[in-house]
């Protein structure tokens, strides 16, 4: 407990002592997975944590338009918990631009399909080959990938059980890093990875169902992997 509370501290003061705080656009449009709310305790645990400044646009399902996307172009970070929004023009421009132009994103469990717009996220930013999912079964094993075990994400993170749905990637692009793998009776997925897109950090997980935000080493690790992708030491 002491090195993690020494560990949050230096995350703290990456934004209290230096430098502008973290800004974050959040897109939440996942039903199934009450990613609204899920968001809402990723983002004020931010925010009391590290003093990051949180912006939302808030959808549903297939949503042809939304609010707030203004609110990109002061952030950081692009966060994607969405399922295939099928926005048109400047909406879906924004989104395009702030990928294509390189800039930081971390994507959760649909976000591998969030867009039917822009179905190449998945595997041009990402890196991802999502191909559905598996029945929802118990006793799904979430395990660290040995070669990525000293990995800043992982920082003492330990393997954990939940149930769920596997989500199937068997594909995935050559770049990546795998950080956490998961093992059902029946099959095993990569479910956590990050990659580095020319210049661009990518953070991708297809855990993300509500059991998953009350659990501290899965939002531990989306802590890490927010400063990672945000390049903050």
């Amino acid at each position: 407990m002491r090195l993690l509370a020494t560990f949050l501290i230096v995350l703290s003061s990456a934004c209290f002592g230096f430098g502008e705080p973290l800004r974050l656009h959040l897109l939440s449009g996942s039903e199934e997975y009450q990613s609204e709310k899920s968001l809402s305790v990723w983002a004020e645990r931010l925010q009391e944590l590290y003093g990051v400044q949180c912006t939302f646009s808030l959808g549903t399902d297939k949503v042809d338009t939304v609010d707030g996307l203004e609110a990109m172009d002061e952030a950081d970070v692009l966060v994607v918990f969405c399922r295939r929004w099928i926005l048109q023009g400047e909406e879906a421009q924004r989104i395009v631009d702030w990928c294509e132009q390189g800039k930081p994103v971390l994507a959760i469990r649909t976000g591998s399909h969030a867009f039917e717009f822009y179905k190449e996220f998945d595997s041009k930013i990402l890196g991802g080959d999502y191909s559905g999912h598996g029945p929802a079964e118990d006793g799904i094993r979430i395990e660290i990938v040995d070669a990525s075990r000293t990995d800043p994400i992982l920082y003492q993170l330990s393997s954990w059980s939940r149930p769920g749905k596997l989500y199937r990637n068997p594909n995935i692009a050559s770049d990546v890093q795998v950080l956490l793998t998961a093992k059902s009776p029946n099959e095993e997925a990569p479910v956590a990875w990050k990659r580095i897109n020319g210049e661009q950090r990518v953070f991708y997980t297809s855990l993300g169902v509500p059991e998953d935000f009350r659990n501290e080493r899965f939002l531990g690790m989306l802590d890490r992997a927010l400063f990672w992708v945000a390049d903050r030491k």
